[in-house]
């Protein structure tokens, strides 16, 4: 598998599932060695994140041009040649060769960027990253504007460039996947440093920061501890502006307008000399899982809880998903009756699910609802 920027998204491995090296070919009469089989190189966007069936990452392709070995090819074998002797001058049998390896993959891909944005929704980040960079994401006046994360390259005094994510609103519970939570702060996991972008005119933006950060360490302990600065955002408004006068809170915190652009070079210089120090990100490790086995009437169930919901699994429950049309009304219907005949809502209410949170099965994701 290798990262290029060649490639833009995984979509070529949602319409083909299944990879396969060329194989190699059989010995000949004459003492001829069988001809080796070719490798196969998958190219994959930069960022794209490899990782096995127990929730255990294979490979992290962080840069152009990272390689990994996901599956190794098989090993020929030795022809009955090989076990000529002089007492046995044409023996009547050889060694068989070694069979390849075959291995179930996810392909996650996540975003790579210095400097994500976080904050609640309509705190005005995608506006922050419009005016410190070139991007152009949609905004408007309401909540949860942005449906996917954004990306955007600032340019320094001195001549470099930050590449910053805004990373769509959190809300409360994001980290336990209410909302879109889940699916948008493991994009962050890769950033250096941290910046809180915060509504200076909510009604309590000290209590928005505390939230904000309590869900990034509710969702990694160790992306919590990265270096932060805290943006305290609209402060062109007189209800921000009297939060300045009045604050007396130490530390990283900036109070910018993405409207006007006050602020904001002493925030791209904040972000500079915070990179500087920031230490590099580590690949993610293995990621812990709890399996719970329940016997059903025909099969067996896994629920597996990952950090960011359920995995259900089993032969019966999987073939269901692929031969439901989840478009229809009535084929969603017959599956969540099929779903309570097969024990899969018992099941997960056994493992802890919770209103809201995410359930896999397939290829297909739910929010879970009683």
């Amino acid at each position: 598998m290798k990262a290029t920027t060649s490639v833009s998204d995984l979509s070529r491995y949602k319409q083909k599932l299944r990879w396969q090296a060329e194989p190699g070919v059989n010995g000949a009469g004459g003492r001829k060695t069988g001809r080796n089989g070719k490798d196969i190189t998958l190219e994959v966007p930069v960022g794209t994140v490899a990782i096995d069936p127990d929730g255990a990452v294979i490979a992290d392709l962080e840069h152009p041009g990272a390689k990994a070995v996901i599956a190794r090819g098989g090993s020929g074998g030795r022809g009955n040649v090989h076990f000529k002797s002089s007492t046995r001058h044409a023996p009547d049998y050889a060694e068989p060769g070694l069979k390849g390896e075959e291995l179930a993959v996810t392909l996650d891909l996540k975003l790579i960027a210095e400097v994500g944005l976080v904050g609640p929704p309509n705190a005005g980040k995608s506006s922050l990253l419009a005016s410190l960079t070139a991007a152009k994401p949609k905004v408007a006046a309401y909540p949860f504007t942005t449906l996917d994360p954004q990306l955007g390259v600032a340019e320094e005094s001195r001549g470099g460039r930050i590449v910053i994510a805004d990373i769509p609103g959190l809300i409360e519970g994001a980290s336990r996947g209410v909302g879109l939570g889940l699916r948008f702060l493991r994009h962050v996991e890769r950033t250096k440093i941290l910046v809180y972008v915060i509504d200076g005119t909510s009604a309590d933006p000290w209590k928005d920061l505390s939230m904000v950060q309590a869900e990034v360490e509710q969702f990694s302990p160790d992306l919590a501890k990265r270096p932060f600065i805290v943006a305290i955002n609209k402060v062109d408004m007189d209800q921000a502006r009297k939060l300045r006068t009045r604050s007396r809170r130490k530390g990283p915190i900036h109070f910018v307008s993405a409207l006007s652009g006050e602020g904001l070079p002493e925030l791209i210089d904040a972000m500079v000399n915070t990179l500087a120090s920031a230490p590099d990100v580590k690949p993610q490790g293995p990621v812990r899982i709890k399996k719970l086995l329940v016997a059903g009437a025909r099969n067996e169930l896994t629920i597996e809880r990952l950090a960011w919901g359920f995995v259900v699994k089993g032969d019966r429950v999987e073939r269901l998903v692929e031969r439901t049309d989840l478009d229809s009304s009535g084929g969603l219907a017959r599956f969540q009756t099929e779903l309570d005949k097969i024990g899969v809502n018992a099941a997960l209410e056994a493992a802890g699910v919770q209103p809201g949170d995410t359930v896999r099965v397939g290829e297909a994701e739910f929010e879970y609802q009683p």
